[in-house]
């Protein structure tokens, strides 16, 4: 998700990283009440910000979340998606999708775009 829809969309967020945390990762980062905040990573000469949704640790590994749900910026999606799975190949850790019903093709096809190969969490 980006910047924008996550105030709209608190909801999709809290129901997100309880699933997470039923799956049993800890030191879990969300940037909702009551967790720490990721860390944020910002583009060089411009003012676009990168925060993950959700990073949690398993097994002594990072595993960095996204949210996706249909957004009125996709370009600003792509940049962040195609941004965390570089990010997370050069440091070994691990990127994964999560979307709910009614985004299934909406994710799908941005991941197409981008020759994205995912395995979606449905939920």
């Amino acid at each position: 998700m980006i910047a924008i829809d996550k105030v709209e969309n608190q909801s999709f967020l809290k129901k997100s990283v309880s699933y997470v945390e039923h799956l049993g990762f800890e030191n879990i980062k969300a940037d909702i009440e009551g967790y720490e905040t990721p860390k944020s990573y910002h583009k060089k000469g411009s003012d676009f910000t990168i925060t993950p949704d959700i990073v949690g640790e398993k097994a002594g590994r990072k595993h960095y979340f996204e949210i996706s749900l249909k957004s009125a910026e996709p370009k600003q999606l792509k940049s962040k998606w195609r941004f965390l799975d570089v990010l997370t190949r050069m440091k070994d850790n691990r990127f994964k999708i999560i979307t709910y019903r009614g985004h299934y093709k909406f994710t799908q096809d941005m991941l197409d775009e981008i020759n994205l190969i995912k395995n979606i969490i449905k939920l």
